[in-house]
């Protein structure tokens, strides 16, 4: 599985120029398998929150749609103030553990129109047995125009560049390099990254859309405002049908006072989620259960996907949930995140106390808005009062209530 070991956003909102762990040129450690943000109101969670989902609707659509969701409302508002250059986005990644290290490089600005556009696109790696030096780009674009190589390695070693070098000139300046070429045979490693951006799963989950009575008929992944729910239930209860009934069972045990979980589909085909507490004889149905019940039901069976997404990004995952099962559902991401061999790297933004004090300081960065009004971050393993107190045995959490965790 794919894992993120670094990104860098410049020109994002608050965000003017923020790196998490480890990105190409720059030393410092990689970001953990769970990685948590926390920081006060306004210090730039959700525009961290919000990068992760730009990068990915650009993809999913185009650059000038995803600046203009109703979220961002346009490249001007989303660009930092005062920002003269373009928004930047670096991704330092592996596609597996002990492979070398790739690194995705866009920037986005503006034509004379003011409509937004690609102005590069980078994909690099270092060649075979090369352990100093820059890395090789096997996509470089500029403005549409560049070059790409083909092949699984298709440079081994300097001075082989023209034998399976391409130029290649894109007719939508508003599409990403890699939607296009990724649908190509010849190109799989940018196929590999385009599927793996592809993959990324932000969590926009409502209480709500969970109520709603979908069609029956079952569906393989929830989606990313959960909706789906039940049907991804009748799914797993076809698919997987005895490992998902320890599943749910594993899940009733972990939401307070849920005895059992299963579906119920009506005669005109819709599917109804069934939750027993073991006090009534009849089950109550997902419409009548809390904000909080269904919200951890959705966390932990997105968790317990057969088939889980390689980056799960989720904002508050507090918001409407009893304050003594935080620290469990902590766990559980950690436990998730680190327990397998296709395990899916996790990406949470947090301002609760109750769930940081479950977390390790090389798990936790701080976010702060600095004097000039802009975002600055900084592991909280770095802060030397914390790391110690932690040490001593003081819960992380209760650290930053107490306002321990103020970044250097």
């Amino acid at each position: 599985m794919p894992i993120i070991e670094g990104i860098r956003v410049q020109n994002y909102r608050v965000l003017k120029d923020v790196t998490l762990g480890r990105i190409s040129g720059i030393e410092g450690s990689p970001l953990t398998p769970f990685t948590v943000v926390i920081g006060k109101n306004g210090s730039g969670k959700s525009s961290l929150f919000d990068a992760f989902g730009f990068i990915s609707d650009c993809l999913a659509t185009d650059v000038e749609t995803a600046c203009d969701m109703k979220q961002r409302g346009g490249f001007d508002r989303m660009r930092s103030q005062g920002a003269g250059g373009p928004v930047r986005f670096e991704i330092y990644y592996r596609e597996a553990p002990n492979e070398r290290p790739i690194t995705y490089e866009l920037s986005i600005t503006t034509d004379d129109s003011g409509r937004p556009f690609v102005e590069s696109e980078i994909l690099k790696q270092r060649r075979k047995g090369q352990k100093h030096g820059r890395p090789f780009p096997f996509l470089r674009l500029h403005h549409g125009k560049g070059t790409v190589w083909a092949g699984e390695e298709a440079v081994e070693s300097e001075g082989e560049e023209d034998r399976t070098q391409n130029s290649v000139e894109l007719t939508d300046l508003s599409q990403l390099g890699i939607a296009t070429l990724g649908t190509l045979k010849e190109h799989p490693r940018i196929k590999r990254f385009r599927d793996f951006l592809k993959g990324w799963y932000l969590s926009y989950f409502y209480p709500d859309a969970a109520r709603s009575l979908p069609s029956a008929g079952p569906q393989r992944h929830l989606n990313v405002h959960g909706d789906n729910i039940a049907n991804v239930v009748q799914f797993m209860e076809r698919e997987y049908k005895d490992r998902f009934r320890s599943v749910l069972q594993r899940i009733a045990k972990k939401i307070p006072g849920i005895k059992s979980i299963d579906t119920k589909v009506t005669d005109d085909k819709r599917v109804l989620l069934r939750f027993n507490d073991g006090a009534f004889l009849d089950p109550f149905f997902s419409q009548q259960m809390s904000d909080g019940t269904l919200k951890i039901f959705a966390y932990l069976l997105l968790l317990e996907d057969p088939d889980p997404p390689p980056f799960i990004c989720i904002e508050e995952p507090e918001n409407g949930l009893y304050h003594k099962l935080l620290e469990t559902l902590a766990t559980e991401f950690r436990e998730h995140a680190t327990g397998k061999k296709n395990a899916p790297q996790i990406f949470v933004t947090t301002h609760q106390p109750y769930f940081v004090d479950a977390l390790s300081p090389r798990e936790v960065w701080i976010l702060e808005k600095g004097k000039d009004g802009f975002s600055r971050i900084q592991r909280v393993s770095e802060i030397n009062i914390a790391r110690n107190l932690v040490e001593e045995g003081l819960p992380l959490g209760g650290l930053w209530y107490s306002d321990y965790l103020e970044a250097n």
